[in-house]
């Protein structure tokens, strides 16, 4: 998912979950009273681009959807395997994972009290397929034939065989809306949600805030909020650090600087502190068609064999990311390391000979663009730097507001650019069909034959595991072309006020933000 800001972090990113804590010194806001009424505040950056699933496939607003709208599935906290919500149950049918059927749970209703059938499931993926929005997340449903509804049952009928649609239909992209209050063909403005989640949205301020109250009439696998939440947005990860620190948040929830992040004292009573292995990562997309200064692939391979993943790591980042060599992050089946083979440090004579032998000739100029509130300046200077350093490239680093750079890469407009991805579910499958198949969420004009029948290979087995040697075949293939440049992998902080419980629940790389597992001590 990007982040989809953070997840387009593209959902998608657009970009991450991970939690602050702020100057020391600083004093923390404190519950007075066990008052199950009072919201616990949510500190957190990152933008929504839409609160409509079929219009956002970014990381943010995919937050947003796991607790104001409902899906079939869910993942519970710790695992990676699909649970019902809405339904009851669900199950490929038939052999051959082409035709999947889920029941539906009795007495579902959305939050305006319509009760909520097989067929607003069905109109719900439909309408997300019909529209087709270059910022929604059609692309993971492409396998999809046609989605049938009868009595409390719905079926899905698919084009080839695909193991992960479980796993899709567990996230933010399979949302359940009212068919009685959207549209089939256009997506929804203004700031209302008519969804079956945990929560109601009672308030929303595009930016600012989103107000959500426990939704009484709740059914599914989630469990009911124990307490109310108030979503507070910042602009800027420094502006969430002072929000955190005058006591006006309970909880933070977002990017941190790396100043902050390196600096977190767990022996500190004033706060809790969760830590953990993140499954974000940040790349760099290139513009593989022709015309892009990217477009040849010796111009791609010679960025490859530039880039310092350490220094990024060390230099801007103070040891708060691990360098990534690979599509799929470490901790993920088929990790793997064909970067790092193919250029185990820069590479300067290595740069060189790619684009003589391409007769290329140098300085290769070309834009550079990444998004406020997702890549620092500092990580977009050091990328630029880098590369001039070499005397091969002349890079213009653009920065755009979120929105203007969601609509920029779908229109293929940029060169290159800078992207943090939060996985859509836990499985390698969030990295490859979403990030290098042909029909992929990155809009870079990428396509490999070898590639999307490795991709489809990998679908056709529920046993991931067995998949290893695929999974790291695709990486090989994309090493060589380089459609797509890993640099590195996220920790996941939390930090929150110690009389809030659940925030531990918060991320665990499922895409689920656990808002209703938040309470009051």
């Amino acid at each position: 998912m990007r982040g989809k800001q953070t997840g387009l972090t593209l959902r998608i990113a657009v970009l991450c979950v991970v939690l602050l804590l702020a100057a020391a010194g600083g004093w923390r806001l404190l519950h007075g009273g066990g008052d199950a009424d009072r919201p616990i505040v949510v500190g957190t950056t990152g933008e929504v681009t839409s609160l409509d699933p079929a219009g956002a496939y970014d990381a943010a607003s995919w937050a947003l959807f796991s607790n104001v709208y409902q899906s079939l599935l869910t993942f519970q906290p710790g695992s990676a395997t699909p649970v019902p919500d809405a339904a009851e149950s669900c199950d490929f049918v038939g052999g051959g994972l082409t035709t999947y059927r889920c029941t539906l749970r009795e007495g579902l209703t959305f939050s305006s009290g319509r009760e909520l059938t097989a067929q607003d499931v069905r109109f719900s993926f439909e309408r997300i397929l019909g529209i087709g929005h270059d910022q929604g997340p059609s692309p993971l449903f492409e396998a999809v034939r046609e989605v049938r509804a009868e009595g409390n049952t719905v079926e899905f009928r698919l084009k080839s065989a695909d193991a992960t649609l479980p796993l899709k239909l567990a996230g933010g992209a399979a949302a359940i809306v009212d068919r009685e209050r959207y549209d089939e063909d256009r997506i929804r403005a203004g700031d209302q949600v008519d969804g079956s989640g945990p929560f109601v949205l009672a308030e929303y301020r595009k930016g600012e805030l989103a107000r959500l109250v426990p939704n009484t009439g709740y059914q599914g696998a989630m469990g009911k909020p124990a307490s109310p939440v108030t979503i507070r947005w910042f602009a800027t990860s420094e502006a969430l650090a002072t929000a955190w620190d005058k006591g006006e948040v309970h909880v933070n929830n977002g990017q941190m600087p790396p100043s902050v992040l390196a600096d977190l004292d767990a022996s500190d009573p004033a706060v809790e502190v969760t830590e953990q292995a993140g499954a974000d990562i940040r790349v760099t997309v290139f513009n593989t068609r022709e015309g892009s200064a990217t477009g040849p692939v010796a111009v791609r391979q010679a960025i490859a064999a530039l880039v310092d993943r350490q220094r990024l790591s060390r230099q801007v980042h103070q040891n708060t990311v691990e360098p990534l060599y690979s599509l799929i992050p470490q901790g993920m089946t088929g990790h793997g390391t064909p970067f790092f083979d193919a250029h185990p440090e820069p590479d300067r004579a290595a740069a060189v000979a790619l684009l003589a032998q391409a007769g290329i000739s140098t300085p290769v100029r070309f834009q550079l663009a990444y998004s406020r509130g997702s890549v620092t300046d500092e990580e977009a200077r050091e990328l630029k730097r880098q590369l001039e350093d070499s005397g091969l490239f002349e890079v213009t680093a653009t920065k755009y507001d979120w929105e203007d750079f969601l609509r920029g890469f779908a229109a293929g407009e940029f060169d290159a650019y800078v992207l943090g991805w939060v996985p859509d579910y836990p499985d390698p499958d969030t990295y490859t069909a979403a990030l290098v198949g042909s029909n992929n969420s990155l809009h870079n004009g990428y396509r490999s034959k070898r590639v999307d029948g490795l991709i489809r290979a990998t679908q056709r087995s529920q046993s991931r595991s067995r998949m290893m040697e695929e999974f790291r075949t695709i990486h090989v293939e994309v090493a060589r072309d380089v459609p797509i440049l890993p640099l590195w992998q996220k920790k996941d902080y939390v930090l929150s006020n110690p009389e809030v419980a659940g925030t531990q629940y918060l991320s665990d790389n499922s895409g689920m933000w656990r808002l209703w597992k938040l309470e009051w001590l």
